[in-house]
């Protein structure tokens, strides 16, 4: 139970590579503040869940992240409910994809505001209560498209490489005060939204999801597996570790080599 007494936030945590990282982080006793969309009743489910399986304080706050206002607000409720906000995930995510001459511009706008403008607010209202602590954990979700693009995804590549130039920059400012900044950069990952995106694929092909997994993996990635939000989940524990208490402005690949080749 190393983070037994921290409190944590992890945005769209309600599914996902999100929740894989809320779980990980509720295991090693972190109080955690869950958010997203989805089922209320599903929602709280889950909720109640977390908080008996791995005896730590689960809330929720369905702030929309788009809202500058109610990332400030989910930041504060963290802290009023939960006692503090030590560590800070921000991983929420929106997609669309389209040529750069087609990309409809309302696309773009929503997809700079979560994947990007909602770190920034993020990070802008945590630290002042972590510089006062003199420790804090920030971990950034980026994507290997943090570092290397793809071609129909010009708004969430521009935004991730964002995601990345700003853990860059909060790391430097905050190298002395006891809170490192990283950016996690996962390649393929299996959610339940990949899983989807598999079947539907192998659907419209009329093959099977093995030989749809190996031909997604195939386009970008040496390693033909997919990484899980509970592996995911790890490198974010670790990263909050003591382990890793002088790594900080570091985009970390968890990508079957995509981005090494």
């Amino acid at each position: 139970m190393a983070l037994k007494g921290k409190v944590a936030l992890v945005t769209g945590s309600t599914s996902g590579i999100g929740l894989g990282i809320a779980r990980a982080l509720a295991a090693e006793g972190a109080d955690v503040m869950l958010n997203g969309f989805g089922d209320a009743g599903e929602i709280e489910k889950l909720r109640g869940e977390l908080a008996d399986e791995f005896k730590v304080k689960v809330h929720y706050d369905g702030a929309d992240l788009s809202k500058p206002d109610q990332v400030a607000a989910i930041v504060k409720k963290a802290q009023d409910e939960l006692g503090s906000l030590d560590i800070l995930v921000n991983n929420a995510g929106i997609q669309f994809v389209a040529p750069v001459e087609e990309f409809p511009e309302a696309k773009w706008d929503a997809i700079l505001a979560i994947n990007l403008s909602a770190v920034f607010y993020g990070m802008k209202a945590a630290i002042p209560g972590m510089k006062a602590k003199k420790w804090g954990r920030i971990i950034n979700i980026a994507s290997a498209h943090g570092l290397v693009a793809s071609p129909h995804k010009v708004a969430y590549v521009a935004a991730k490489h964002g995601v990345v130039g700003a853990t860059k920059v909060a790391a430097i400012e905050l190298a002395n005060d006891g809170i490192t900044v990283n950016a996690i950069c996962p390649g393929w990952v299996l959610t339940p939204l990949v899983q989807h995106q598999l079947e539907d694929r192998a659907k419209e092909a009329g093959t099977d999801v093995p030989t749809e997994e190996k031909k997604m993996l195939q386009e970008t990635q040496p390693m033909l597996k997919f990484s899980t939000p509970e592996e995911i989940g790890a490198l974010a524990v670790f990263l909050c570790s003591d382990g890793a208490q002088t790594i900080t402005g570091v985009p970390l690949p968890i990508d079957g080599g995509w981005v090494a080749h």
